[in-house]
């Protein structure tokens, strides 16, 4: 007698981090408030910071779990100093183990650090759309500014029209920049065609 095929496992509610993301070492605080569930995989994260911040993609990363660091190994350096453990198949809640913080470094040229702290664990909300960014204040500094001096030295420039750099960065950027400027609709569009599985 044939037993008869066990039925798909139902996807069990998971709690959701409210998640504090701040970009380090600027003033006035580039920062934003986004809601994820638990069980966010580490590239989920990283895409999830990406866009609730501003930034476009396309440069290296890590992140930075009490004494672990978590991104995408490179094959053909396996001495990577220090030891780089494969994001993969990783979820946020069995990274933190417990912990509350971790540092997330975008672009290891420019090395953007952000501190990203878990502020409140809700309940499962299940038919939520997640992620979802509740708040946030000031513009993400352009791509391949130049890490905070570069970014510094770029506002200084485009506010000063007798700046010597003025035009060359205002051409550079392509487009008006705001500083203060954030817009939380225009991230959650975005992330209204994220599919977190």
């Amino acid at each position: 007698m044939n037993a008869a095929p066990k039925a798909p496992r139902a996807k069990q509610p998971v709690p959701i981090y409210l998640l504090r993301i701040e970009l380090e070492h600027l003033e006035p605080t580039v920062w934003r408030r986004v809601l994820v569930p638990a069980s966010i995989k580490l590239p989920q994260l990283h895409v999830t910071i990406l866009r609730a911040m501003g930034w476009e993609g396309g440069h290296m990363h890590e992140f930075v779990i009490g004494h672990t660091h978590y991104g995408e190994p490179d094959p053909d350096n396996p001495y990577e100093d220090p030891p780089l453990t494969n994001e993969a198949r990783v979820t946020l809640e069995k990274a933190l183990g417990g912990l509350k913080t971790l540092r997330y470094v975008y672009d290891f040229g420019d090395d953007w650090e952000h501190k990203v702290k878990v502020e409140k664990i809700l309940p499962p909300a299940p038919g939520m759309h997640l992620p979802h960014c509740v708040a946030g204040e000031n513009a993400c500094p352009p791509e391949d500014v130049g890490g905070v001096p570069g970014y510094l030295e770029f506002l200084e420039a485009i506010a000063d029209p007798t700046h010597s750099e003025h035009k060359t960065l205002t051409k550079w950027i392509g487009r008006s920049f705001d500083p203060t400027e954030f817009d939380i609709d225009a991230v959650n569009e975005i992330f209204a065609e994220f599919k977190l599985r």
